[in-house]
């Protein structure tokens, strides 16, 4: 499949490169500076299964004709501009793969382009952009998952499966994005809201007193919204996704405190207070959740003062 790749960062960047390893036909949408690192170092990647370096990447700075499968690797809040950039790119063949967090996204992006062109999608992957450009893979954790919306096993989700089947990461073509997407997002809000709340990690807040408590209580509430809107968590997820947010020798940080940290935007609107949005429609009490999306935009607001 003629593929597009909507940014080459750390998400992007480490899954356009496993998709090129194995052969597959892929093209970066990057910006200038961007693009200008690349050419001048190839796309690099540095990881315990197995290092990729490729001097030769197809790079464009804008679209001007229609790809099969154009893959969103962008932040969330990022969404509008990445609208407007692959717009030109999207024909009447083309599918939008989008591995944005949260669910929102799936919404923006039918409206602009039809129900017919977007499918879910979702990645779990922990890797960081070097001083040096290159994309660093941190664990051996390196998911893609895939399908459509409604369940079917269609043409363009076998398509895309045999396209990834190569790839030395892991890719899933699944019966029930929805639940996958769900799920992933009760893990998000669960470990960004407990780290950007306490500014500390899993395992400092597990060893400070009632951050168990605190923990747990910041699960249950993502998991009763989880649930009030038709989808079941599975036990297995439950109890992982506690273990690890409770978790005493943990140095976990979601990448949210990591950009708070730094000062950069943050994907608060999008991972918790849609959430909380969600939960008020079905009228779940989220009050943990509200502390923790009051302080991200209470951060918000003093970034953008000083």
């Amino acid at each position: 499949m003629q593929t597009l790749i909507l940014g080459a960062g750390a998400t992007g960047g480490y899954f356009g490169a496993r998709l090129l390893e194995a052969g597959a036909d892929v093209t970066f949408l990057v910006r200038p500076k961007k693009a200008e690192q690349l050419r001048e170092t190839g796309l690099i990647v540095k990881s315990a299964t197995g290092d990729i370096t490729r001097p030769d990447v197809k790079l464009i700075e804008k679209v001007q004709e229609p790809f099969e499968l154009i893959i969103l690797s962008c932040k969330a809040f990022d969404l509008p501009s990445a609208i407007a950039a692959i717009k030109p790119g999207v024909g009447s063949n083309t599918t939008i793969f989008p591995l944005l967090n949260g669910l929102r996204h799936i919404d923006e992006l039918q409206k602009s382009f039809g129900k017919e062109r977007v499918i879910g999608g979702m990645c779990i992957i922990s890797a960081t952009v070097d001083e040096r450009g290159r994309i660093v893979h941190l664990n051996d954790a390196h998911t893609l998952k895939f399908g459509e919306l409604n369940g079917d096993m269609s043409p363009r989700i076998k398509a895309i499966k045999e396209m990834t089947a190569e790839a030395k990461n892991k890719s899933i073509a699944s019966t029930n994005i929805q639940k996958d997407m769900w799920e992933k997002w009760v893990m998000l809000a669960t470990l960004a809201g407990l780290n950007c709340l306490m500014r500390a990690n899993i395992g400092e807040i597990a060893r400070s007193p009632g951050g168990k408590e605190i923990a747990e209580q910041m699960l249950n509430e993502c998991l009763a919204v989880m649930k009030a809107h038709g989808h079941e968590p599975g036990e297995q997820f439950v109890r992982d996704t506690l273990a690890r947010s409770i978790d005493e020798k943990s140095t976990l940080a979601a990448s949210m405190l990591r950009d708070l940290e730094k000062g950069n935007n943050v994907e608060g609107d999008q991972i918790l207070g849609d959430l909380i949005a969600r939960a008020e429609k079905k009228d779940v009490e989220v009050p943990a959740l509200r502390m923790a999306y009051c302080n991200v935009k209470a951060y918000e607001q003093r970034r953008h003062r000083i």
